[in-house]
């Protein structure tokens, strides 16, 4: 199938590895051109060359953190300037460090919501109303299935991804008679750093050890075990596509069936 994003232009935030990295590499794939951002220059330029070998019609790599909000005004500016527009803007960045709800400080709250709300808010007003302007555009946030069942262990995540999905939800009623569309492309268990980091946190309270909680992991969803960042990436090329315009305001999960819900 022919995604239709050869030539379209999409800025991947979080882009040097991981879930970020999956989505940048489904885009090379289909074509388009590509700035993926970071924190490491060195990173992203070995990611920019790799992208553009598997296929993208340009790839730079521009470091900006997403913790600094004036960095997300000049990653927008330079994405602009070195792409001719952003089409295609996916919003993703670390997550927090796991902790029960009794754990949560004032300090990590105000930390992680700059990162995890307010500066990907920040970025999306910059470039959404150009993708108005153009009558057609996609945002996809990199979420957690914990936006929609909260997952033990990442009370800080779940509470502050609720703000950015709720955001979302909002904003895409807005932009959609506009051709944007807005989506959150929510993971389960994916092979990454921070299951990993997620795996390791539950070992010490648990006085377990890394491989029996990741071995738990993989027995409580229903595919019977940890899915990898090639399955991911995919779906979010696919929210990005001009098949995938009449889907907004959604949650796709991708979490081989880890939750339950109905809804």
């Amino acid at each position: 199938m022919d995604l239709g994003l050869k030539g379209k232009r999409a800025l991947v935030m979080g882009a040097s590895k991981g879930l970020g990295r999956s989505v940048a590499d489904a885009l090379a794939a289909e074509g388009a051109a590509i700035v993926v951002s970071g924190r490491n220059q060195a990173a992203l330029d070995k990611v920019a060359a790799e992208l553009k070998t598997a296929g993208a019609a340009s790839a730079y790599g521009i470091v900006a953190d997403v913790a600094k909000g004036e960095d997300m005004d000049r990653l927008a500016d330079e994405a602009v300037a070195k792409l001719g527009g952003v089409d295609i803007l996916v919003l993703n960045h670390g997550g927090p460090t796991p902790c029960v709800a009794s754990e949560i400080t004032d300090a990590a709250l105000r930390t992680w919501f700059e990162q995890i709300v307010a500066s990907p808010i920040r970025i999306a007003n910059r470039l959404i109303p150009a993708m108005r302007q153009r009558k057609w555009g996609r945002v996809i946030v990199i979420g957690s299935s914990g936006m929609q069942t909260p997952i033990p262990n990442l009370a800080l995540s779940n509470t502050l991804r609720a703000a950015i999905w709720g955001w979302l939800k909002t904003y895409s009623g807005e932009a959609a008679a506009d051709g944007v569309t807005m989506n959150v492309l929510a993971p389960g268990s994916i092979q990454t750093d921070r299951i990993v980091e997620n795996a390791r946190s539950r070992a010490g309270k648990a006085g377990t050890s890394e491989e029996v909680e990741l071995r738990k992991m993989a027995e409580e969803i229903p595919a019977g075990r940890i899915g990898q960042p090639s399955e991911f990436g995919p779906t979010g090329a696919f929210l990005a596509s001009e098949q995938a315009g009449y889907i907004t305001g959604s949650m796709i999960r991708v979490d081989g069936g880890r939750v339950r819900s109905m809804l």
